[in-house]
């Protein structure tokens, strides 16, 4: 049993992202509990670093260390741990209540943290999207959302959900204006696939560590603020209008995993995006199934057309694709817009890349079985990039066709020809998202009946 102290000792299990926030905002200032430990599980290289005392506060005048989330159980006894806070997404309901059941068998309370608690209030209006899994079509969302508010005469700041995996005190408030600045931020290709696009609209995009601060920042720039969410979070900033997305390519998935139920149930418009890549009947399904849950929501349909650079280099080509790294993996994919475009460009062969992996490439293989005949373009840290570089060059294939967002060619040393492809949010059937975005901006509400 968890002994009684005057402080109430606490572990924070996350991701490097929700549970440096959630220790931000509710547990750094107070002098009632005492973080013990983070815990780290899905990004690689997180674990046996410490959350720094310029972030971490008075309190912590040694930083807060970060161990392995398999160290759980064992933390919870010999550290006489009183709470663990469950801090990350995009995953299952069944996974949270099996990590709960080994908290509450140390004798120590499961704890998660809800929006109130943890949102941060903005000066100008806040515009969020989320989505109930990753890669359902968030950041394509964002980006048609920043077109049509610049349409509308506003001046828009991106703050984009944390993947602070470097050196965290320097990453504490991050201000992405041009590819330079992601050159000298070193950051990472999943930070790219995100960034960059942004970037390349002329958007300017926040992201890091400390959200209060960046916030601060954001709103003296701009007078809407767009919040680009990750995995299937929540906002860290308290939305005046939360887009929601839901996926037919996944019916099903809207009530699976924690917190993108959560989410769901919190939205003002949903958007059942991907609509024209999925059949009719499941976006029927996933459409009644998102209206039942929230019925107070508006419900939007979208499109996600795929568009590759070179068809004629990829005709009658043996291929290697490579997608979106985090909505294969831990999105549960077994493959994404790549594969639907170098199929519809008719290749001789989609060679499967499982049997060239090298190192931490074939690792990720065997932690994700469900991917199918592509390559997760991962890069978290120079290991798994140079893994990523070689199980590529490898392969004896004519041409690459990369779907990841950024620009591979220009991050890695390519040996083979590359051919990108494109996915951005274009609006289908009524009510149209664009109508009740306008309506928002004028009255502070949306209509379904625009």
């Amino acid at each position: 049993m968890a002994q009684q102290s005057a402080r109430t000792r606490v572990v924070i299990m996350g991701a490097a992202g929700r549970d440096f926030h959630n220790f931000n905002m509710v547990y750094r200032d107070d002098p009632g509990s005492e973080v013990v430990a983070f815990t780290a599980t899905q990004i690689p290289k997180i674990a046996g670093r410490r959350y720094p005392p310029s972030l971490a506060g008075e309190h912590y005048p040694h930083g807060i260390a970060i161990v392995d989330e398999t160290e759980l159980s064992e933390l919870c006894v010999h550290q006489h741990i009183d709470q663990v806070v469950f801090a990350y997404s995009d995953v299952t309901h069944a996974r949270v209540m099996h990590t709960a059941s080994v908290v509450l068998s140390s004798g120590a309370d499961f704890v998660l943290l809800g929006p109130e608690h943890t949102m941060l209030p903005a000066k100008v209006p806040v515009i969020a999207t989320s989505a109930v899994r990753t890669g359902c079509g968030k950041s394509q969302t964002t980006r048609w959302l920043s077109a049509l508010l610049k349409q509308q005469g506003r001046q828009i700041a991106v703050i984009r959900h944390p993947m602070a995996y470097g050196d965290l005190e320097r990453q504490a408030v991050q201000r992405f204006a041009s590819r330079n600045d992601l050159d000298a931020a070193r950051c990472t290709i999943e930070e790219r696939e995100e960034y960059e696009p942004h970037l390349g609209l002329g958007n300017i995009v926040y992201a890091g560590v400390d959200y209060a601060r960046i916030v601060a920042r954001a709103e003296v720039e701009a007078d809407v603020i767009l919040w680009d969410g990750g995995n299937n979070d929540f906002p860290f900033i308290r939305p005046d209008l939360h887009l929601v997305l839901v996926d037919p390519l996944r019916p099903g998935n809207e009530t699976t995993h924690h917190p993108g139920e959560a989410v769901l149930r919190m939205a003002d418009i949903i958007v059942v995006a991907k609509a024209n890549s999925a059949s009719d009947a499941d976006v029927q399904r996933v459409t009644e199934s998102a209206a039942s849950i929230n019925p107070a929501a508006t419900v939007v349909r979208g499109a996600s057309p795929v568009q590759l650079d070179e068809p004629d280099k990829v005709r009658g080509k043996r291929v290697l694709v490579v997608e979106d790294g985090p909505t294969i993996t831990h999105g549960g994919m077994a493959y994404g817009a790549g594969f639907v475009a170098a199929m519809q460009a008719q290749p001789a062969e989609i060679v499967d890349p499982h049997t060239v992996a090298v190192d931490e490439i074939a690792a990720l293989y065997a932690r994700y079985p469900h991917i199918g005949s592509v390559l997760p373009a991962v890069g978290y840290h120079p290991a798994q990039l140079e893994a990523l570089r070689q199980t590529i060059n490898s392969a004896d294939v004519d041409v690459v066709v990369a779907a990841t967002p950024c620009d591979l060619a220009a991050l890695i040393d390519i040996n083979k020809p590359v051919v990108r492809v494109r996915y951005e949010f274009a609006e289908l059937g009524t009510p149209k998202l664009s109508r009740l975005v306008r309506a928002f901006l004028e009255q502070g509400k949306t209509d379904s009946q625009t």
